[in-house]
């Protein structure tokens, strides 16, 4: 698979975006009026309190919630519900159990009504990118969590979006898989430069892998600082600069206290 050039395209507008709930306590606001623009090929964390409103904007952005106020636009068009150019990764697999690990990106694939040949090459490439190639042909109750959690990215990244929204999707997995899925990640951003807004409560992660991190506060909830994190890539776990010591001690007192100081 030839990577994907999204030079001028995967932009992400938020203007004055609300979010509401209805519950037993009425209309419940979970987002606050939030601006946020995220640039094409850029890769974003939001990372904030529990019930913060983070998996709501994200929601929102993909097309499955609609905002009280405010619009979300992609590349200037407005998000209306979900956008094939948007892709999503939860961090539940949502694996098919009765296909394979190349069985379930061919299924994702078939929209685009390719060729059986061109498909089968476009699925295996994106299982060939994630390091399951040996595996294409098990099924997920064979494969481990970060594996299927691989076949998950592999199936999302073979339709090419120009958007990524990736919802706490390593939360499951222990330490050292994590950081594999990290690496992983990485090298598949860096190759094909999609933009990713990444939701995650790991403050070491969010600097890790991000351009940007916003912080958000306690519920209804709002971006009180963004951090910018210039550190050069590729970055790893082993070395951390000091200005990512500086943000991490910065987040966490914003974590602690709920709110902007």
């Amino acid at each position: 698979m030839e990577p994907t050039a999204h030079p001028a395209s995967g932009r992400v507008d938020v203007k004055g975006v609300a979010i509401a709930y209805d519950g037993r306590g009425g209309h419940n606001l979970a987002l606050a009026r939030t601006d946020l623009v995220i640039e094409a090929g850029s890769f974003v964390s939001l990372i904030g309190p529990s019930g913060c409103g983070k998996s709501s904007l994200l929601n929102a952005v993909g097309g499955f919630v609609s905002p009280a106020e405010g619009t979300i636009t992609v590349d200037g068009k407005p998000v209306v519900g979900p956008n094939p150019e948007v892709g999503v990764i939860f961090q539940q697999y949502a694996l098919f159990p009765w296909f394979t690990a190349l069985g379930n990106v061919e299924f994702a694939l078939k929209r685009f009504g390719l060729p059986r040949g061109e498909l089968r090459d476009r699925a295996m490439e994106a299982l060939r990118e994630v390091g399951l190639e040996v595996h294409a042909l098990k099924y997920p109750g064979q494969l481990s969590g970060g594996m299927k959690q691989r076949v998950a990215v592999a199936r999302t990244l073979a339709s090419q979006p120009k958007v990524l929204l990736m919802d706490e999707p390593f939360g499951a997995l222990d330490a050292q898989t994590r950081i594999s899925m990290h690496e992983i990640l990485m090298r598949v951003w860096e190759k094909h430069k999609s933009t990713v807004i990444f939701v995650t409560h790991d403050v070491d992660e969010a600097l890790l892998l991000s351009d940007r991190v916003h912080v958000m506060s306690v519920a209804p909830g709002r971006i009180v600082r963004t951090l910018e994190v210039s550190a050069p890539r590729p970055r790893s776990v082993e070395k951390i600069d000091p200005e990512t010591i500086a943000h991490r001690v910065t987040v966490l007192q914003l974590l602690k206290h709920g709110h902007d100081e």
